[in-house]
């Protein structure tokens, strides 16, 4: 079987090449070359944007991402990266704005749905970012980005156990969420559970609570100790 020939002088591969190389400088005047030549090449203007994203210009970013939408009303990777451009510029009525023009075109894309979520937690619009978690955790219900985000809008709002309930679900599809674990940990201590604050804190998911409580009323001692005891135990059995 014959393969393929890839060819090598391709702007698109030579730009590939560039990108995965992680040199954006070279990629962005390799883009405006071909800009001189062509000032509508699509290709260059998509890639200028994303080159100019990865090197934090993102004033000159956005540019490139409005002559791509000039050119192409809706351009979904255009807005894309200028929501990300003006998310870093701190610009949330704005990311809003673009965000909104793709979820008129597809309710569905999760990215946007937790893009506009972020934007909202920025504004202090909490409860209408719940709302568009609620959104990409029905489509999927271990999206990490919705949970621990729906965790922190709960949390705002000062509901402590549902925002639990959320840095829980996190870590039962993340174990290595030491955020989600500190921020927990924290929430129960606002409603004033120390044990649990503790617990949560090791990482200990809410399921696991109970039974150590209990553990440590039967034998007398304190959750710390008991605690500490089932870790010994637990590093006993692994030699």
């Amino acid at each position: 079987m014959w393969s393929k020939l890839i060819d090598l002088l391709d702007p698109t591969v030579i730009i590939t090449r560039m990108f995965e190389s992680g040199k954006f400088d070279d990629m962005l005047n390799y883009c405006t070359k071909l800009l001189e030549i062509n000032p509508d090449d699509m290709v260059a203007l998509q890639n200028s944007a994303l080159a100019l994203l990865h090197l934090e210009k993102f004033e000159d970013s956005i540019i490139y991402c409005d002559k791509v939408l000039k050119i192409k009303n809706f351009d979904i990777y255009a807005l894309k990266n200028k929501i990300y451009s003006l998310e870093k510029l701190k610009r949330y009525d704005d990311a809003l704005t673009c965000c909104k023009m793709i979820l008129d075109i597809d309710g569905n894309d999760m990215w946007t749905l937790n893009s506009m979520g972020l934007s909202l937690n920025e504004l202090d619009r909490h409860k209408e970012a719940v709302e568009f978690y609620d959104k990409t955790l029905k489509l999927d219900n271990k999206d990490i980005t919705a949970l621990m985000n729906k965790a922190i809008s709960l949390n705002h709002l000062r509901n402590y156990r549902e925002s639990i309930e959320y840095y829980d679900k996190a870590q039962m599809v993340d174990s290595s969420l030491h955020e989600a674990s500190i921020a927990k940990s924290q929430a129960f201590e606002k409603l004033g559970m120390e044990d649990e604050a503790f617990l949560a804190a090791q990482g200990v998911l809410v399921k696991d609570m109970d039974q150590i409580k209990i553990d440590a009323k039967k034998n007398k001692c304190s959750v710390f100790h008991q605690y500490c005891q089932n870790e010994f135990e637990e590093l006993k059995d692994m030699k």
